[in-house]
């Protein structure tokens, strides 16, 4: 998950941006209501009056909670929404039986690996600690990203869905900790490195300067992590809908973000019909 830019899923309030209407208002056509979970941006801005030259009155309905921007498109409370990724998307879908779709790519985020104690991957010595998230959920890119990165062989290779109980501990060259996502941040004083999410590097104050790894965002494996605007399927060839998708490629919304603190994302571009066939293969592969 931005999630998925800040890809862990942190439990709060459900909260409607300013100006929003109530949920049991009558809803009015004309407007398209969007559900985003970073609505203080201000990129949010500069997308709205994009919308309204093409004609298209853009309300935005902000989410702090994970849980609710899928329901609320599914009961159709809002039309859009753009806060995750393609694999969680699809878990939702097989959990819930719903056919929420993808209808346009934003950015992919890699993810980094933080250290105070060492300059690259390269300087992390055998045996050395790394921590990560004890969410099951969210070790499958730790995991991918340390096999491309040298630092653990996964038994019977790299998957969509490996598991820490897949390191082959006598063949990898570190090992690995899971513990509490607040508490990867305060690991670097003793760790190695550690995998530190967004929402807790910032406060943490890890910078660049600390960062050692970065995936690389165009591997295939990680096509499931590309963050999307999702629509109902009976919506996904609305063309305001897809209108609203393109918009956030509009070069000046692209740049608004770009600006932003902290930012380190890769636009993504990916034809819809391609990322509704990746989700397709995830839904199939999460009901087995």
């Amino acid at each position: 998950m931005r999630v998925l830019r800040r890809v862990a899923v942190i439990p709060i309030l459900f909260a409607l941006a300013a100006g929003a209407v109530a949920c049991g208002d009558e809803r009015n056509p004309d407007v398209v209501r969007v559900g985003v979970n970073d609505i203080a941006l201000p990129h949010w801005d500069i997308y709205r009056k994009k919308a309204a030259e093409q004609g298209i009155t853009v309300e935005f309905v902000n989410f702090t909670d994970y849980n609710q921007p899928n329901p609320a498109l599914s009961q159709q409370r809002i039309d859009l929404n753009k806060f995750q990724h393609i694999r969680y998307l699809a878990n939702y879908n097989v959990r819930n039986s719903d056919t929420l779709v993808p209808i346009g790519a934003s950015e992919i985020f890699p993810l980094t690996l933080y250290s105070r104690k060492h300059k690259s991957v390269n300087d992390i010595p055998k045996g050395g600690q790394i921590t990560l998230s004890n969410n099951p959920a969210n070790q499958v890119r730790p995991l991918l990203g340390l096999a491309a990165a040298g630092l653990i062989v996964l038994k019977g290779g790299a998957s969509w869905d490996s598991k820490i109980e897949d390191v082959d501990t006598d063949a990898s060259k570190v090992r690995l900790t899971a513990i509490e996502p607040t508490l990867t941040a305060p690991s670097l004083d003793s760790a190695d490195a550690a995998f530190v999410d967004d929402t807790f590097a910032r406060p943490a104050g890890l910078t660049e300067n600390e960062v050692i790894f970065t995936d690389d965002p165009e591997r295939p494996e990680l096509k499931q992590y590309i963050n999307v605007f999702a629509a109902r399927a009976a919506d996904k060839d609305n063309p305001r809908l897809v209108a609203l998708a393109k918009l956030y490629h509009d070069p000046e919304v692209e740049a608004a973000v770009r600006a932003e603190t902290g930012y380190r994302g890769v636009f993504k571009t990916n034809d819809p019909a391609d990322l509704q066939a990746t989700l397709k293969e995830l839904e199939t592969k999460f009901r087995k």
